[in-house]
């Protein structure tokens, strides 16, 4: 074993005994149940940062095409995955109810998304690529917001704060709520 590959290994350990410390002594972190090695990492992330500070981590110029690269793949293979198992023969018998909800789903959600999340998110460039990813999460999941996110960012330019807040926002607090929420009503 080499040397950085010794120091990365010691540095994992050190990043799951920090976690597991963490959420053992912290109650919110034990009732939401996040993972010890995320809680660990933020930690970690946010401590490289103080002390090396943002500047010697922006050196490389290939990060964001690299990054862009690695992301649209694993995007790509979770999308193909959850695609390969749909059998849509089996819901042929509820074709017209389908397409009825289906019509009403995307009618209120392209008038929510202008009329409400465009115009309460600043009515700019920003706006309209998370009013993209609103219409991805409304008609399917963090995965379609991101992609939707996606193609209008490759045509039009980069929208940091956007890819900032709606994942996190679908990601952490509508999958948490949704959970919640389909447990209380299946419990009726």
């Amino acid at each position: 074993m080499q040397v950085h590959g010794l120091v990365s290994f010691t540095l994992a350990i050190l990043l799951l005994f920090l976690g597991k410390t963490l959420v053992q002594h912290n109650a919110f972190l034990r009732q939401y149940c996040i993972p010890e090695s995320v809680v660990g990492g933020i930690v970690i992330h946010h401590l490289v940062l103080a002390f090396v500070g943002d500047q010697r981590l922006k050196t490389w110029s290939g990060a964001s095409l690299g990054l862009s690269l690695i992301s649209d793949i694993c995007l790509g293979m979770f999308l193909t995955m959850a695609l390969m198992g749909l059998q849509l023969w089996q819901l042929s018998g509820a074709l017209l109810f389908i397409l009825c909800a289906l019509t009403l789903q995307i009618l209120l959600t392209v008038l929510y998304t202008y009329f409400v999340v465009f115009r309460f998110m600043g009515r700019d460039y920003e706006a309209s690529v998370i009013a993209s990813g609103f219409g991805g999460i409304a008609l399917g999941s963090t995965a379609t917001a991101i992609v939707n996110m996606s193609t209008v960012t490759q045509k039009y330019g980069a929208a940091h704060q956007a890819f900032l807040i709606v994942p996190l926002v679908c990601g952490f607090f509508i999958d948490q709520v949704n959970a919640v929420i389909i447990s209380m009503f299946s419990g009726l």
